[in-house]
């Protein structure tokens, strides 16, 4: 086996050509159109925005694009945007001047919905201001063009929409990275990883090197307890369905899409009711009918009649969804029934947690947010399922022994 420290696959793949980027073709075109347009001077719109769902390619797409062109590429993410300074050091001089080596610049601004304020304050007026006054091609990159507050970003700039990719697509990616690990997947493996994915090719990379990397054969088998973790939000969804029910009949028939038995369901209905229920007398009257439906599973479960079902299902959910106003103030989560006691992270977890994506996230030339959001979940199922392999993958993203740690401490 190499000493060399395993390299997240996104990375180890990433395109360098246009040519190996998957889908999108026509945005592909006009994107490469765009910037021809600049060998003939400054075109009318000096600008390019593109948008389009998280994992679908933009921002690799601008780099295999600068690679083609030979250009020296000028990146930032929202960690720059706060500010009118921030930004103003970072691209208003960038966009005026020539590079030292002769090449032509490209100025990129990716994460652009991470920009906070109006389009009159602060960093997005710098942008709007860079692109006005540029002598260089810009880009912007977001999932959301369509915010009000980039009004003005989407006049002066030439729109341009990628898509969410199709699961072939995202199978014949995969497979092309299988053939080149040498490892032997099934189809049927294949399709699940990609039909998981949504379309973000980015976490279907992922999660083929979380379950992938170290086999030479990759089967249905070793990919389908994903969908236990997807289990996770679906009963998220029982939840709110219960909790905010228009009627006792929907809140009733949200146990039959709960993969989880009624003793688990109980549980989690339990722990949720003082997070979502804060007027003292509707918590009164929550907690009165999850009693109801606990005395009547104590009765199941002495006597062995099943007719008490009927009635635990009736008090936990209708009793419950209709014992309070159903109005939460602002998006209250719902919490794991295990996790209630430890839900509470302290300042010293938080700021580790953000060194973490710090760290991760300039090995992998992301943000440190993104880092934590997109990359972290798959190096801990490594540590958890192959802790040798994640160490060593740890070790290249230069993250210490106490990081290790304390991933693991979190995940368990």
């Amino acid at each position: 086996m190499s000493s060399h420290p395993p390299v997240p696959w996104t990375v180890k793949y990433k395109p360098k050509s246009l040519s190996e980027v998957i889908g999108n073709e026509e945005s592909k075109k006009k994107i490469v159109e765009w910037l021809r347009s600049w060998e003939k001077g400054i075109p009318e719109k000096k600008a390019l925005f593109i948008y389009g769902p998280p994992g679908v390619g933009k921002t690799v797409t601008v780099e295999a694009l600068a690679n083609d062109f030979n250009m020296e590429i000028i990146m930032t993410d929202a960690s720059i945007y706060r500010t009118e300074e921030t930004v103003k050091r970072f691209a208003g001089r960038a966009s005026q001047l020539g590079s030292l080596f002769g090449r032509r610049k490209l100025i990129v601004f990716d994460e652009v919905d991470g920009i906070t304020g109006t389009a009159d304050a602060g960093g997005l007026a710098e942008i709007i201001k860079v692109i006005e006054n540029t002598r260089a091609p810009v880009i912007l990159i977001a999932n959301d063009a369509w915010d009000p507050r980039f009004a003005s970003l989407r006049n002066l700039s030439l729109l341009v929409e990628f898509k969410r990719l199709s699961i072939s697509e995202v199978m014949k990616h995969l497979a092309r990275i299988c053939a080149k690990e040498g490892i032997v997947a099934e189809d049927k493996a294949l399709k699940f990883i990609a039909e998981r994915s949504s379309g973000d090719v980015r976490s279907a990379i992922l999660d083929l090197q979380a379950l992938a990397q170290g086999k030479d054969k990759l089967t249905y088998e070793d990919v389908s307890w994903l969908a236990m973790r997807d289990r996770k939000e679906e009963i998220f969804n029982v939840l709110r369905m219960i909790f905010y029910a228009k009627s006792a009949t929907s809140a009733k028939t949200a146990v039959n899409m709960a993969d989880v038995d009624v003793d688990m369901l109980f549980e989690w209905i339990y722990e949720n009711i003082p997070y979502h229920i804060k007027n003292p007398t509707e918590l009164a009257a929550a907690m009165d009918a999850i009693s109801k439906a606990d005395l009547y599973r104590g009765m199941l479960k002495e006597t062995g009649d099943w007719s008490f079902l009927r009635y635990i299902i009736d008090w936990m959910t209708a009793g419950v969804a209709f014992s309070w106003s159903r109005k939460a103030t602002g998006w209250v989560p719902f919490k794991f029934p295990e996790r209630i006691k430890t839900a509470s992270a302290t300042k010293e977890e938080r700021e580790m947690l953000e060194e973490i994506g710090r760290r991760i996230g300039k090995k992998c030339h992301l943000s440190a947010s993104r880092a934590i959001v997109e990359v972290l979940p798959y190096l801990t199922i490594i540590l958890q399922n192959n802790p040798r392999m994640g160490k060593r993958i740890a070790r290249w993203l230069n993250l210490t022994d106490d990081m290790i740690s304390f991933i693991m401490k979190r995940a368990g």
